[in-house]
């Protein structure tokens, strides 16, 4: 049976995770280094040794298949097209300007707006219903972030 081909971009990706799980652990762990089970920076480790433990499985994965067959500029056309289709650009813009934004809005307006704004532009329409999953929403991170976790968000 042949061995299967790796896509153009996977080892790359799979590289890229395993460094970017590295520097999480790392920094989870300068939180509080592993005191106890019960410290600030022990859920973090944890899930950053999860995700260090992936990303080492996808490396060797990749490692293991045949390289892609496109070479190059092909291969770059290729791996463009295929994760970065127009409606990932519009998002990506989207979650830009909501990052911008909330330095002028704050959390509660700029939040709603950029749900209510992804909603319509990824389910093409719907304001209503997006307008009201919104609200519900921001109700829900209000009540759990004040009453639960006692954190009043900006």
């Amino acid at each position: 049976m042949p061995k299967q081909r790796r896509l153009v971009g996977e080892l790359a990706f799979a590289v890229l995770m395993l460094a970017l799980s590295l520097v999480i652990g790392y920094l989870a762990y300068q939180i509080s280094g592993f005191s106890s089970i019960n410290s600030a920076g022990a859920f973090p480790l944890g899930v950053s040794l999860i995700m260090l433990l992936s990303a080492l499985w996808f490396v060797i994965e990749a490692i293991a298949r045949q390289p892609a067959e496109a070479t190059g500029l092909a291969a770059l056309r290729q791996f463009c097209r295929e994760h970065f289709p127009p409606q990932v650009l519009g998002f990506l813009g989207l979650a830009v300007a909501y990052l911008v934004g909330m330095n002028w809005l704050s959390f509660y307006p700029s939040t709603a707006l950029f749900l209510i704004a992804s909603m319509v532009y990824l389910r093409k329409g719907g304001v209503l219903i997006a307008a009201a999953v919104t609200v519900l929403t921001i109700l829900l991170v209000y009540l759990l972030f004040t009453l639960v976790f006692s954190v009043y968000l900006p």
